[in-house]
């Protein structure tokens, strides 16, 4: 059996999964896992005579979370595990706070422990050995080079006996597993388990339900240049240009693409057969769009928009929830922000591409002339430790290497736009803190985001992306900074009034009665009523 690694060196069997802190995992009426355990009978779990809601003790009031192990898709379930951990669920006297276990690796535990509560259980599975990902690599953010990737998403295939195990550990089994898309085994460990799937993959609905059509049913020309294309099933406003289409959903027919042959092996149908999807959204976004995703899953499954999900955290946290993000401020962001602010508020444009784009030295060169001819302070997180800025960018440019707090930044009042690589959760913590976006997409859905952000929601401008071009020029980032940022350009005004209708939504959404929060107990309301002798079987079946 598998070894699992705890927070203080100790080893344990992957069945005796331990907590963050060093103390044996233990079920949810308090009882210790047992090595050979096996979940309880679905009677047992449910109560029989009861219509599927639980009971005190049944078991069903523990919801285990399995993030994908790379920091984008892992902050979003963390959120989502503050926020269900805070609420209370059920109806009437019987509403109690549901236990929340979340499950990752020994090389995430600090990551994720530092930004959970207390209240949250942690569960570490050893990382596979899968050469050649180097040894002690468990995060996509640390790998050495793009190319192992894909590598790296085979090792997390292996963890799938561990985490059959650690299920089988419980006493009974739990209300529900929320896990990564790209951790399709899950699906069926939980299924073979007798528990609900809920999918994650951490973009829109409308990027997801542009994938999914276009997977499905390709342009009868092919994904040619330039062309634009009209997506089946969406509104009739939703069209998108053939580049913007992700590489994923582009090559999907090619067997031999290596990609693709990961989609078919490890993954399958285990995202469409799964029982609902969890939405990093909210209603006022994407709500157009949830038909159309929904029908490509399994009858009765439906998509929860349940975001933004660092606000519905931060909303109910309880005050016990360590925001590491925001207690990290070790370059001085905030500071030189604060300076910013007192000569001029909303002066002052973030520049930020996340962890996973490789950029050029080439392109870095043009980007940082186009930010200083465009006149504007700028605050920019560069991730390349090579490359050193051909000029000085004075003292109203600050280039930052190390962990910059996005949301902190964002929020400040010196801060009027966003230049930004269009990454889902950037785009919510954007559309959160007001703030129009300058859209540069990179890689995967970046590009239809770019277009949800710009062309639909109306909060940002589009970086132009000429086809067979390397490099963007510096003087195309400075006309489209000063687009975004100028205060007398009728565009920018425009930006900003929508980003401040964006705003007030995702604040809504979160607030009391809001959609997200009615959503997140709805989520769970109908978990609860689902159970009955044929669990295991249908939308999440075996």
């Amino acid at each position: 059996m598998a070894a699992a690694t705890t927070t203080n060196g100790a080893l344990a069997t992957t069945a005796n999964a331990t907590r963050s802190n060093g103390t044996p995992a233990t079920t949810p009426n308090g009882a210790s896992a047992t090595a050979n355990g096996s979940p309880a009978s679905h009677h047992g779990a449910n109560g029989p005579g009861n219509g599927g809601a639980p009971v005190p003790g049944s078991g069903r009031d523990h919801v285990v979370i399995f993030p994908f192990m790379a920091k984008g898709h892992m902050l979003p379930l963390l959120h989502f595990a503050t926020a269900l951990s805070a609420a209370q669920h059920g109806m009437s006297r019987r509403r109690r706070r549901l236990r929340v276990t979340l499950v990752t690796t020994p090389g995430n535990v600090a990551f994720a422990r530092s930004r959970l509560p207390a209240s949250v259980d942690l569960v570490a599975l050893p990382f596979p050995s899968f050469p050649p990902l180097p040894a002690g690599v468990e995060s996509t953010d640390a790998l050495p080079c793009p190319s192992l990737h894909l590598t790296f998403m085979h090792a997390t295939g292996l963890l799938r006996a561990p985490f059959a195990e650690f299920l089988a550990s419980l006493h009974s089994p739990p209300l529900a597993l929320v896990s990564d898309f790209f951790l399709g085994f899950t699906r069926r460990v939980a299924a073979d388990a007798g528990v609900r799937r809920v999918v994650f993959n951490g973009m829109s609905c409308f990027a997801s339900a542009i994938c999914k059509a276009l997977a499905a049913s390709p342009p009868a020309s092919g994904f040619e240049p330039g062309a634009m294309i009209q997506v089946p099933g969406m509104p009739e406003h939703v069209v998108v240009r053939a580049e913007e289409v992700p590489d994923g959903v582009t090559k999907r027919a090619d067997p031999d693409n290596p990609f693709t042959r990961f989609f078919m092996d490890e993954i399958g149908d285990s995202d469409v057969r799964s029982w609902g999807v969890l939405s990093n959204s909210f209603a006022a976004l994407d709500e157009a769009y949830v038909p159309a995703l929904e029908s490509f899953y399994e009858a009765g499954a439906r998509a929860w928009l349940v975001g933004p999900l660092f606000l519905a955290a931060a909303g109910g946290g309880g005050g016990d929830m360590p925001d590491g993000e925001k207690e990290q401020d070790p370059e001085g962001c905030l500071s030189w922000l604060d300076e910013r602010a007192a000569a001029q508020p909303g002066s002052v444009v973030y520049v930020s591409f996340g962890t996973q784009a490789h950029i050029t030295d080439a392109q870095l060169d043009e980007l940082v002339h186009g930010l200083l001819q465009s006149g504007h302070p700028f605050l920019w997180a560069v991730r390349s430790d090579t490359w050193s800025p051909p000029v000085d960018v004075g003292p109203n440019g600050r280039i930052v290497r190390g962990w910059v707090p996005q949301r902190s930044v964002l929020a400040h009042q010196a801060v009027g736009g966003f230049v930004s690589h269009c990454g889902w959760n950037s785009v919510m913590e954007s559309l959160a803190a007001g703030k129009p976006m300058l859209a540069w997409p990179m890689i995967a859905e970046q590009h239809l985001n770019a277009r949800h952000v710009a062309n639909i929601i109306g909060v940002g401008v589009r970086i132009a992306l000429k086809a067979g071009a390397d490099v963007v020029a510096s003087t195309e980032v400075e006309e489209k900074v000063r687009e975004l940022m100028d205060a007398e350009c009728k565009a920018a005004k425009q930006m900003r009034e929508r980003a401040a209708w964006a705003q007030q939504a995702a604040r809504s959404a979160v607030s009391h009665g809001g959609t997200s929060a009615m959503a997140l107990q709805k989520l769970v309301e109908e978990l609860q009523e689902t159970y009955d002798d044929d669990v295991g079987k249908g939308a999440n079946g075996v």
